[in-house]
């Protein structure tokens, strides 16, 4: 294999592993960032802990995706995070369209009267 040809795996990998992102994002409700990893998740439960001096966080996700191009399943039921380093957790703004979507309700009718998809 050349270095052209790794070099195209890789791209093609990272590139589905967005198309993957994109399509699950509606499903979870938290985005989580650490120094090593992104996760999405639905629960999250995230503690401040102290060792002495020294503050670390103990953050543990339910129900999670996590952003890894070399892993063959990322989907997680339970994730547990220690780090002393940032952790960033948000909530996912999600339209009201993304909402219907994702709970399969019918989509709100258009001005004309007309169902809207």
């Amino acid at each position: 294999m050349s270095a052209e040809d790794l070099d195209n795996y890789e791209t093609d990998a990272e590139l589905a592993l967005y198309k993957e992102y994109r399509d699950v994002i509606k499903l979870f409700t938290y985005v989580v960032e650490t120094e090593r990893r992104f996760y999405l998740a639905n629960k999250v439960d995230f503690n401040v802990r102290s060792a002495g001096q020294d503050v670390y966080f103990d953050v543990r996700l339910s129900d999670a995706w996590v952003w890894d191009v070399y892993r063959s399943s990322r989907f997680v039921k339970n994730v547990r995070i220690v780090t002393f380093k940032d952790v960033n957790v948000e909530e996912v703004q999600k339209t009201d369209i993304d909402r219907r979507a994702v709970r399969n309700q019918k989509p709100l009718p258009l001005a004309n009267g007309e169902g809207g998809g």
